[in-house]
């Protein structure tokens, strides 16, 4: 079943139907000012944190489960019938009422046509402000002259702390009071009390958000949540819009909300615009601003271009055209916007993160820069510096860094049961990536804090990463699970071991010695060659069973991820990075990959293991809290299918990589949404395994590890155009049947051509290299051929 399609050339995905199987979203605006939007115009507001900074509410896990959002409704003053610019809240009947929305990069566009009224809204978040605008259109379609009255509405959250807002409601329904000042609403909490902006993290403070309209005249207006719906009413049928006039209520505590009137006037065939503003601050003072701001439509056309070029630029470093459209929509649009919000939020704002993870969680935060690097790469650096200063002179790292309250040097260090084993081995894969992609050498020489006290140069930082784990070792040598290793439902403690952070450690040691060898630092090649060889032999002879590696040891020695266990036999991360970090190679890295295929690839991707728990030990292995065939217990658990898509990339097995990545693809189930639910055209962390009777139907999009390493696997392994400290690898795996393939990249500011011909249809090879004219041996691209502007051709062979 299809609900939308990809206009490639705008950039954009069409909704064409707003029933969808679940509420398909959107983001708009910054990490100062953000919100998200769902093609029914539902979401949410949020200034710097969606946890403390929530100025719209949602009420989560609802049905809808969206609701409440932006809404404007339409009431006619003749047939007195009324409807809402998005299908829902009122929902009229889809046999009357059509309904399109357009979601773009960081806009949303949604139009709808009802008893004989078009109307088309256009929502976005200006550059560097502080407010939203919804810019509306309606035209009158029918051959007589047509008399409405507009109303807006959201509902103001009373404190901006979400979790007072929604549950200390003794205290939340006492402090707000509305006013309403020249025509624009402004809803205050706190007010008696001064504001502390440089206190963001005190929820209790003087705070205000506004709404207004610029373009027409308020005629009406409400504040009070319940004098607009009615006590027993909902957001389908608010009794000020059924009767068709505001009642100019002003809440003083309990529930506040923003509605206001317009009359619309029309002619047969007539247009008419308004533009409503919301945002943070005084109605009398940025208020009063915005809708001044906005009178003169042409002044939202300057500011919705502004914004279109300038996310348009944050996705061009990379594009390409293959044999494949759903290839194409991704990697050219969507994938790498995708990116960019995982990179901006974390797991912190979306319709499942409720602010329960305030902040920069620092494992994913870590590997979501990889995905942002070559188009954002200054703003990518700094970030990478502050996640770098979130590490601890231990080696380990703080969970969670907060950018909006984090002191560098000054930090409370976690408590040595609250280190997790993985977390800041991903510097391996994002510093180094940093730098191949910049060419900036010297940001290893780069003094840095420690979170807690003391500082050190960035391959200072790196090497005490590697030391954290070392020193954290159990009775085979292999590091320590700790609170976790990637895998939260392991909890292998201070005793137990794991392989998956065992084959990280020893990645991160290959990455070590290859920096201090291009650093010419020959000492620290020999500390890590050193460990590189002791860690090689405990994996060996403790972390091979046979037929693949295993996955951990309890403190007491038993096995998880062995063939004597009857439940999780095998995980899939031992085996793909077995083949990322090199410990397996040649014969055994092939016979790895095809356990792989036989135990754990299914139609819908990957499984993370097999079989499902239900009885093992739950003190260590979390899963069984899970359904089987969900989440940790079975899942396809999405963030790890990249990983496999590169491990056969390395092997040279086109088809096998592609066929990986195929499998998870969002766009791949645009015609089979009603399988897959959750939106086709973002990643989402999770999809159900064979174990669930929903095998297919994927959960939690946007917010994911799996959109930065799905990007990454395409764009370096399967067409396999890869930054190096001293130019760029061309080395495609692609799937046979592709003849010819092109791209674009952007690499140190040069822009690159590349045109790719496989006539011998095959996967890995590179015949030939040939850069503005000039034939290459090898395929890499030195930095020092590079122009402004190059064309490079490619034979596979």
């Amino acid at each position: 079943m299809q609900y939308g399609y990809f206009d490639d050339e705008h950039k954009e995905y069409v909704i064409t139907r707003p029933d969808t199987p679940r509420s398909w979203s959107n983001y708009l605006g910054s990490t100062q000012y953000g919100a998200i939007i769902t093609n029914n115009a539902g979401g949410y507001s949020f200034f710097h944190s969606s946890a403390q900074g929530r100025f719209l509410r949602l009420r989560f896990n609802a049905i809808p489960m969206d609701q409440p959002g932006r809404y404007i409704y339409f009431h006619d003053r003749e047939s007195k019938d009324f409807w809402s610019a998005s299908w829902q809240p009122v929902g009229k009947s889809l046999q009357k009422y059509k309904s399109e929305c357009r979601h773009g990069s960081a806009y949303t566009i949604i139009k709808s046509e009802y008893s004989g009224i078009a109307s088309e809204t256009l929502f976005f978040v200006p550059l560097g402000k502080n407010y939203e605008c919804w810019h509306v259109k309606v035209t009158n379609q029918s051959n007589k002259k047509r008399s409405l009255r507009a109303f807006t509405y959201v509902e103001f959250a009373s404190n901006w702390n979400a979790w007072d807002d929604m549950n200390n409601l003794q205290y939340a329904q006492y402090i707000i009071k509305t006013s309403f000042v020249d025509g624009i609403i402004d809803h205050g909490s706190n007010v008696f009390i001064p504001p502390q902006p440089e206190n963001f993290e005190e929820k209790d403070q003087g705070r205000h958000s506004f709404i207004g309209i610029a373009g027409a005249k308020v005629t009406g207006y409400d504040t009070d949540r319940e004098k607009f719906l009615g006590s027993y009413r909902s957001y389908a049928n608010p009794i000020a819009v059924e009767k068709g006039q505001c009642g100019n209520s002003l809440a003083e505590g309990d529930n506040g909300c923003g509605s206001l009137q317009a009359d619309i006037e029309l002619d047969p065939g007539e247009t008419k615009e308004f533009t409503i503003v919301l945002g943070i601050g005084e109605a009398g003072n940025e208020g009063k601003e915005a809708v001044d701001t906005y009178r003169n439509k042409k002044t939202v056309q300057i500011a919705f271009t502004e914004l279109k070029n300038y996310w348009h630029m944050r996705i061009e470093g990379l594009s390409a055209h293959t044999p494949d459209p759903d290839f194409n929509s991704m990697i050219n649009m969507w994938n790498p916007f995708n990116n960019l919000i995982t990179y901006a939020w974390s797991r912190a704002a979306s319709l499942i993160y409720s602010g329960e993870r305030d902040g920069l969680g620092y494992r994913d935060t870590v590997q979501d820069m990889i995905g942002v690097l070559h188009n954002i790469p200054e703003e990518a650096g700094e970030r990478l510096e502050l996640m770098i200063t979130g590490q601890a002179s231990t080696g380990g790292a703080m969970p969670v860094v907060k950018p909006f309250a984090h002191k560098p040097g000054k930090e409370k260090p976690p408590e040595e049961t609250e280190y997790r084993s993985d977390d800041c081995l991903w510097l391996f894969n994002t510093v180094p990536a940093y730098v191949k992609e910049t060419g900036t050498l010297d940001f290893y020489k780069k003094v840095l804090p420690y979170a807690d006290h003391g500082e050190d140069s960035v391959i200072g930082h790196l090497r005490r990463a590697i030391e954290f784990n070392l020193e954290r070792s159990g009775n085979h040598d292999l590091p320590c699970g700790l609170a976790a290793d990637w895998n939260d439902c392991l909890q292998l403690g201070q005793k137990g071991e794991t392989v998956f952070v065992a084959l990280q450690l020893r990645y991160a040691l290959k990455t070590y010695i290859e920096i201090n060898e291009v650093l010419k630092i020959q000492d620290e090649v020999d500390w890590a060659m050193t460990h590189l060889k002791k860690l090689d032999q405990s994996i060996e002879k403790y972390a091979w069973d046979g037929d693949w590696y295993l996955r951990a040891y309890r403190h007491d020695g038993l096995k998880f991820g062995s063939g004597e266990n009857k439940e999780g036999s095998i995980f899939l991360n031992p085996q793909s990075w077995a083949v990322l970090s090199e410990h397996a190679t040649e014969d055994r890295a092939h016979q790895v990959m095809d356990q792989v295929d036989k135990y754990l690839t299914t139609e819908y991707g990957i499984a993370l293991l097999d079989p499902p728990y239900e009885k093992t030990d739950h003190s260590v292995v979390k899963a069984p809290l899970f359904n089987k065939g969900m989440k940790e217990n079975a899942a396809i658990f999405c963030h790890t299918q990249g990983w496999a898509v590169m491990a056969q990339a390395m092997l040279g097995n086109g088809n096998k990589a592609y066929g990986y990545y195929r499998s998870y693809l969002p766009s791949a189930y645009n015609t089979k949404a009603e399988i897959r639910e959750t939106e086709p055209y973002v990643y989402a962390q999770t999809t159900n395994s064979k174990y669930n009777m929903r095998f297919g139907a994927s959960r939690n999009p946007w917010l994911s590890g799996t959109a930065t390493w799905a990007y990454y696997a395409a764009a370096q392994y399967i067409l396999g155009i890869r930054p190096d400290y001293d130019g760029l690898i061309i080395d495609p795996c692609i799937p046979s049947h592709w003849k010819s393939f092109t791209a674009e990249r952007i690499f140190r500011g040069k822009k690159i051509i590349l045109v790719v011909d496989n006539p011998d249809n095959l996967q890995k090879g590179v015949k030939s290299l040939e850069i503005n004219g000039a034939l290459l041996q090898g395929n890499k691209i030195s930095t020092d051929m590079l122009k402004e502007n190059n064309q490079v051709k490619v034979i596979i062979g």
